[in-house]
């Protein structure tokens, strides 16, 4: 607001004290500040829970290689892990949990990559190559996956919860089928082609577990490329 001499009024405050015009700036600033701080204190945390989950998935996983899976009690885990039974639970609802880390991720890594597969290609291909690029493992990564693969496939007491995980696979990949071919997951073909997907990855990485000597993307690709060409060994 303009006075008479053309000077400008800066209007009185609540209190009766004028108001700073710089004061927007600074409330912007700080505002930025805050967001900006928020931003990384939140990523800092996310950081933290991720580097104890992992720990917690190493300690279960080297005692119940070490031990095996029933003498292992979860604070035998959590006492490994320096932190407390409690704290366990936070992260994982049961041992077995501990076992198959963040398998909803793998899932749901699965089923993005069947969204994005290109329509031109097979159906039984577009999963086979889905397959292959999510279990596409840093060398890195390796000993822990085999690790936890071992307990996967050759504990009993982990084989009940196996299949229920494997089942949100197989849903992912029937519901793929089905989209692909206008029928739905329930019907024979979906079910019979995540089945057997399913059977043919499971193969693979048995046979990367007894001798390790040939990658595991190397056997995922061979038998898969059987699945998909009909068995071409079995020609006379």
């Amino acid at each position: 607001m303009a006075g008479g001499d053309g000077a400008t009024v800066v209007t009185p405050s609540a209190r009766g004290q004028q108001r700073p015009p710089a004061r927007r700036v600074a409330d912007g600033a700080v505002h930025f500040w805050v967001t900006e701080h928020n931003a990384a204190v939140t990523a800092a945390t996310d950081l933290a829970r991720a580097d104890t989950r992992a720990r917690v998935e190493q300690a279960a996983l080297d005692l119940f290689t070490l031990r095996g899976f029933d003498p292992v009690t979860i604070d035998d885990v959590a006492a490994a892990s320096g932190i407390s039974r409690r704290t366990f639970f936070r992260y994982f609802a049961t041992k077995a949990d501990a076992v198959w880390g963040d398998f909803d991720a793998h899932v749901a890594q699965l089923e993005c990559l069947l969204a994005a597969t290109d329509p031109a290609q097979s159906v039984l291909a577009s999963v086979c190559g889905a397959y292959v690029e999510v279990n596409d493992y840093a060398d890195a990564d390796l000993p822990l996956l085999r690790e936890r693969m071992q307990l996967i496939l050759t504990e009993p007491a982990l084989l009940a919860h196996s299949q229920l995980r494997y089942a949100a696979v197989d849903r992912v990949v029937a519901e793929h089928v089905a989209r692909r071919t206008g029928s739905s997951p329930t019907d024979l073909v979906p079910r019979l082609v995540a089945a057997s997907t399913r059977a043919a990855a499971t193969t693979a990485f048995e046979l990367w577990l007894a001798d390790g000597k040939i990658p595991l993307g190397q056997r995922l690709r061979e038998a898969f490329t059987q699945l998909t060409d009909g068995f071409p060994a079995l020609a006379p």
